[in-house]
């Protein structure tokens, strides 16, 4: 049995031993967490931080957790919104000018949300440290043309989510997403995660390890349809090697480059799943959160290629909200149970080969201990 470190209720024990079997199987290092009424009941680690075995994994280990980023992204747009500062239902263009370019003046906030903006691919990028220009990323979106009329459709916003929203919010507030979500959300919380990395914390970092088998040229890349078929993608391709390099942690892409663990991350969304509040703070107001379940979108997915329902910058799942990033790691929040469970991990998994579970094992055994 692997030794896990760290708290867990009793009635939580499930979670522990699901991280141990985790672990103890293919998983190299994870941590895993659960909050309940914005308290945490789990916060537990294991393993090792790198793919030689040979650091342990601790518990201020950080991780690239990918798309999970995308769940602290939304989270900015809705205190915006919760202020005041941010219409959901305005036009982008109302905040960002440019934008209103090549057919886009009707495209809607909630809609760069809800990935629904026709806005999927960043055209005319083919080299990752293209996406490190901020600059050049958003002036290229706001003159690229939509490729569905927007609000009709949906189509998974992999990369462009980020920039997207963290345009809208550096023009309402000055601040870049990564900055307004350390002032606002991070610090006031005292949750470790952060978009973009600065070099006084690289020596945490746990490098993502490509899945067994494969090198570190291992690429993201839009999952097999039922026809075994992908979307065409004609833009720059991510590979493991690039999210563990130096200038991915330095840059901002606030869809993807997030860094924590599963106790910042599950700390930050509890947040949402506690109407607002979290260990005495509060960020937004009860009313405020309910965009993260609220259904803007369901049906088939164009990119995913699967049937999807979105809410206003989150995945939505019945009762619950979240999302989950390339590699394993997510975050999955029950407002109804006011209950968040958040997985982060290393070790990849090659999902074309076989389904990755693991994540939902935790969350599984998290509902275990909470009925």
């Amino acid at each position: 049995m692997t030794d896990i470190k760290g708290f867990c209720e009793p009635r939580f024990d499930a979670v522990r031993e699901a991280l141990a079997a985790s672990l103890g199987k293919d998983d190299v290092g994870a941590s895993a967490a659960v909050y309940v009424d914005g308290e945490p009941v789990v916060d537990i680690w294991g393993g090792y931080a790198d793919a030689n075995r040979s650091v342990s994994w601790e518990r201020d280990t950080l991780t690239g957790v990918n798309s999970t980023t995308k769940n602290m992204t939304a989270l900015c747009a809705l205190i915006l919104a919760d202020r005041g500062r941010l219409d959901l239902s305005a036009p982008v263009a109302a905040y960002w000018p440019e934008f209103a370019a090549a057919g886009k003046e009707k495209v809607l906030v909630r809609h760069v949300l809800s990935h629904t903006a026709g806005l999927p691919d960043l055209s005319g990028l083919t080299a990752v440290e293209e996406f490190y220009d901020w600059e050049r990323v958003t002036t290229k979106l706001a003159a690229q043309a939509p490729e569905w009329e927007p609000g009709t459709a949906a189509g998974y916003h992999a990369l462009t989510f980020g920039f997207l929203v963290g345009e809208i919010v550096r023009r309402i507030t000055g601040r870049s997403l990564g900055e307004f979500f350390a002032e606002e959300v991070a610090g006031p919380l005292g949750a470790d995660f952060h978009i973009g990395l600065s070099a006084e914390h690289d020596h945490r970092v746990a490098p993502l390890i490509p899945p067994l088998s494969l090198t570190d040229e291992y690429a993201a890349g839009a999952p097999l349809g039922p026809d075994g078929a992908r979307r065409e993608h004609t833009g720059a391709v991510i590979q493991v090697k690039d999210t563990n390099s130096v200038a991915w942690r330095r840059a901002q892409i606030p869809a993807v480059n997030g860094f924590g663990n599963a106790r910042s991350v599950a700390r930050v969304q509890s947040v949402l799943a506690n109407r607002g509040s979290v260990g005495g703070v509060r960020l937004l107001s009860p009313q405020g959160c309910e965009p993260a379940w609220q259904e803007v979108f369901c049906g088939d997915d164009r990119v995913l290629r699967t049937p999807m329902s979105w809410a206003v910058g989150f995945g939505r799942f019945g009762g619950t909200f979240g999302w989950g990033g390339w590699g394993g790691s997510l975050v999955v929040s029950d407002p109804g149970s006011r209950m968040t469970v958040a997985y982060v991990v290393n070790q990849m998994v090659d999902r074309d080969q076989r389904d990755d579970n693991r994540g939902m094992e935790i969350v599984m055994a998290a509902y275990s201990g909470l009925h």
